[in-house]
């Protein structure tokens, strides 16, 4: 087969793009700008060009796989179109890699890439195997692919942007949180909400499907589905406002990191020298002392729902110890980049308010006292003018706050909605709007004890340059 990718540098498309040239298909592909990711892929022999130049196109494609990131007046996919080839959306091919699978999909908002990653881990170092689609770089694989053909297990990202997850009928479900989020294409949390009930109910039946405890109630704290279970046994109940569903598996079960109503749920969380150890409850006991190395605390939860899917897949308690342990995490998913006495770096992907916030809440919970600095690149202009106010709560928590300016990804400018529009809502005076050259200046005039660069956009380029000035002000 020969494959071609429009917006080949794409986290989830490249782990396709990896996937089927590695089993011996021809694969190449376009995207807008070179990154680490589409480095890594020439090196590995994939073709790759920058410029849309319908002219290049390669001969003989048997699909065109594309991201709902790719504008339609793109001049290689109006040619590509014309010429009558098959098109598929990166969703489309995952949901048909995953047909003849045991699929393990993470959904939610935040925590799917550091859920999913943990889950393909734990089952790869016990010997049970997975092949796995990640939305980030693993740092134990070196890769958002893992491939395991002898395993029945597929771990998948499930995304809910553009209803992609809708692709997926898994055995095992998992769903993180649903705060509100691409409302650009859901217009409301409510509708939200219904995409990811009817990705619940896609699980099979006879599969499992895990819940954050909480999941499917809305902002007023009425239950969008009700469900309770004895023995087993779930009854639901849809508000009069929902169309009604029942769930097609009837093995639900409930997850949290605090909390003692659910199925599955951490206790005496405590960190020590900066790792993080926790008490595991499970529907058949405690296990003690699990570890976590070098992470969040929000991981404790992304870790508790992990053992319960890897433990229902067969990992033991000891794998399950051990594969807690030895996990490295995600890049960018709270990564530490410098860990010394003087300084520390970390470096994460939070672009939504909830997920700042639990990330300045571990940096705070993990080093207590000292004087935080951060740099945030906003994600998107829709989702700036949505959550003005939320971002700026969360960020007024740090010591200092430098701001760059939006990152659009596949918008138009919105007007009214820039970085500074999100800073004048703040009401201190420790706040700064930056290009990168000027974050780089001002960062070591701040004297900080720790430094956290948030977003999902570009700023990812600033990262290696950060890492390098502040090693160099230690010296």
């Amino acid at each position: 087969m020969r494959y071609y990718f429009l917006g080949i540098g794409g986290i989830g498309m490249s782990a396709l793009a990896r996937f089927f040239h590695q089993r011996g298909d021809i694969v190449s592909g376009y995207d807008r700008t070179p990154s680490q990711l589409t480095e890594a892929l020439q090196a590995e022999g994939i073709d790759i060009h920058y410029d849309d130049a319908p002219d290049r196109l390669p001969q003989n494609i048997d699909l065109v796989v594309y991201t709902p990131a790719i504008p339609n007046d793109l001049g290689e996919m109006k040619a590509l179109s014309d010429m009558g080839i098959p098109m598929e959306k990166r969703s489309q091919v995952l949901g048909n890699l995953t047909k003849d699978k045991k699929c393990i999909a993470v959904a939610g908002s935040h925590g799917k890439t550091t859920t999913s990653t943990l889950i393909a881990h734990l089952l790869h170092t016990a010997g049970i195997g997975c092949t796995a689609f990640l939305g980030g770089i693993s740092k134990n694989f070196g890769s958002n692919l893992l491939v395991d053909n002898k395993s029945p297990y597929m771990v998948v990202e499930a995304d809910e942007y553009d209803r992609s997850f809708l692709q997926l009928h898994p055995h095992i479900s998992v769903i993180t949180a649903t705060d509100a989020d691409h409302l650009d294409i859901y217009g409301t949390q409510e509708h939200m909400l219904e995409a990811y009930l009817q990705f619940a109910n896609q699980t099979d039946t006879d599969g499992h499907l895990f819940l954050k405890q909480g999941i499917f109630m809305s902002e007023d704290g009425e239950a969008f589905v009700e469900y309770s279970h004895h023995d087993h046994e779930h009854h639901e109940h849809v508000h009069h406002h929902t169309p009604a569903h029942d769930f097609s598996t009837t093995n639900i079960q409930t997850y949290t990191a605090h909390g003692v109503d659910a199925d599955w749920y951490a206790i005496n969380v405590r960190s020590y020298n900066g790792n993080i150890f926790f008490d595991l409850r499970t529907p058949n006991g405690v296990m003690f002392d699990l570890e976590l190395c070098g992470t969040a605390t929000y991981n404790v939860e992304n870790a508790v729902v992990a053992a319960a899917v890897a433990t229902t897949c067969g990992v033991d308690n000891f794998q399950l110890r051990h594969g807690l342990k030895t996990f490295k995490g995600v890049r960018r998913r709270f990564d530490y980049r410098i860990r010394e006495k003087e300084i520390v770096y970390i470096d994460d992907y939070a672009h939504h308010p909830a997920e700042i916030q639990s990330t300045i809440e571990s940096v705070r919970f993990l080093y207590p006292n000292k004087r935080l600095v951060g740099i945030f690149q906003p994600h998107l202009y829709s989702r700036t003018r949505d959550f003005a106010d939320q971002f700026a709560k969360v960020l007024q928590q740090l010591d200092e706050i430098i701001m760059m300016p939006i990152y659009p990804a596949r918008e138009k400018p919105i007007a009214g909605v820039t970085s500074s529009m999100v800073l004048r809502k703040i009401p201190t005076m420790n706040k700064y709007l930056c290009t990168p050259d000027q974050v780089l200046e001002l960062v070591p005039a701040l004297c900080p004890d720790v430094v956290l660069t948030l977003g999902a956009g570009d700023i990812d380029r600033l990262v290696p340059r950060m890492e390098q000035m502040l090693k160099e002000q230690m010296i």
